[in-house]
């Protein structure tokens, strides 16, 4: 690591520190030319590979972009666009390797969709799976029902701890 000050290349570490609940690492560095002292970032590069072979960086914001999308006019704000793009972000970090299909990001986006907002969980749907005809859209609906009515018959654990408290 280059020092920011006389662009000295030798550095040792004085102190490192996890942030962001371990996505990043903050290293305090002392030059050992000038000895100033200067403090690094280091976090975990994610990359989306495209179907077409093409390697990018992961974007919540392009998550964000494409959800707003199916959300146009809905009652979904900004707020629940970015924690569900933070969710996915987790999510697709969750799995530990450095490069991932896009096919898996948008895995990872239906789920807390279907949770936010069904409709347009549809419209999301629909585009990613390229829906081509009105079977495809009825038998979604049908297993969104499904979804709704497990959901519905089976309480989360957090409601049950609370009633047996």
């Amino acid at each position: 690591m280059r020092c920011p000050f006389c662009r000295h290349a030798d550095s040792r570490v004085v102190d490192s520190r996890e942030v962001d609940e371990g996505q990043a690492i903050r290293r305090r560095r002392s030059c050992s030319a000038c000895g100033r002292r200067f403090t690094t970032s280091e976090t975990m590069v994610l990359a989306v590979v495209k179907r077409s072979g093409v390697t990018e960086q992961f974007s919540r914001d392009k998550v964000v972009r494409g959800v707003r999308r199916a959300c146009q006019g809905r009652p979904v704000d900004d707020d629940a666009l970015q924690q569900l793009a933070q969710r996915v972000e987790e999510s697709v970090r969750a799995t530990g390797a450095a490069e991932v299909p896009s096919h898996e990001v948008g895995l990872a986006i239906l789920g807390p969709l279907r949770e936010l907002d069904t409709v347009a969980y549809l419209r999301f749907a629909s585009v990613y799976r390229a829906f081509s005809s009105i079977e495809d859209f009825e038998e979604e609906i049908r297993d969104l029902r499904k979804v709704i009515a497990d959901s519905v018959a089976r309480p989360d654990d957090s409601a049950r701890s609370a009633d047996d408290a």
